[in-house]
């Protein structure tokens, strides 16, 4: 009987390797056939593994590249202490986290992300980002799936954003730039349910609008007569 799950991950343990051997060369020649083809030669899985594990070529390559950043920040998290830390403190950790291992290879995140405005990568770099910003909420132990679920990933999705394109031209030791660029950011964002709270307060005291046009609708018939 042919066991398909241990075909899926295989495929996928190929796939990561073609991946890793790719990074070094991404800066000089680009996510491009020659890079994976070469890759898939350096990993040892034949010259024609580029072709068949990505047959889109750099589409499919850049997607699994953000796929294998995303599984591997869930590792790399798995032993951290979520009870420890306030929500504040995980999802900085975890945005942390996610970007710290790449570190040697911002040139090739760099390139990946200047392929995500052309129409062939646009939508699966959205599925891609929108994956990520939901891992990283996962991680930290959110299980919201009412309006707050839309609320915390698009509020996370401009801080990892803004994080990561400064992160990309980081050159301060141990990229301390960066994270503390992700400490205010994410200070500023923690600020937003205050924000809201005081927002839906001041428009209770505003008078009911569904009153006022009553009381309008109500005059036209005498004002007309």
């Amino acid at each position: 009987m042919t066991d398909y799950g241990e075909i899926r991950r295989q495929k996928t343990a190929e796939r990561d390797a073609l991946i890793r051997a790719a990074l070094p060369n991404v800066p000089f020649d680009g996510w491009s056939a020659k890079t994976l083809k070469a890759a898939a030669i350096a990993a040892g899985l034949g010259e024609g593994a580029a072709v068949r594990l990505f047959p889109g070529g750099a589409k499919d390559a850049v997607a699994h590249f953000q796929d294998l950043a995303d599984r591997l920040m869930l590792e790399d998290f798995a032993a951290v202490d979520l009870a420890a830390l306030k929500v504040r403190a995980r999802v900085t950790l975890a945005v942390r986290t996610r970007l710290e291992r790449w570190t040697p290879y911002r040139e090739a995140v760099r390139r990946a992300l200047a392929l995500s405005p052309l129409p062939q990568f646009a939508g699966g770099s959205l599925r891609g980002w929108c994956k990520t910003v939901d891992a990283i909420w996962r991680v930290c132990g959110d299980r919201s799936t009412d309006f707050n679920f839309y609320t915390k990933r698009g509020l996370l999705a401009g801080v990892y954003a803004s994080t990561l394109l400064f992160w990309l031209d980081d050159r301060s030791e141990n990229c301390a730039a960066t994270w503390a660029f992700l400490d205010r950011r994410i200070a500023e964002v923690m600020q937003f349910p205050q924000v809201k709270a005081r927002v839906i307060e001041r428009l209770k005291m505003l008078p009911d609008p569904r009153r006022i046009l009553d009381r309008i609708a109500g005059r036209r018939p005498r004002s007309a007569a």
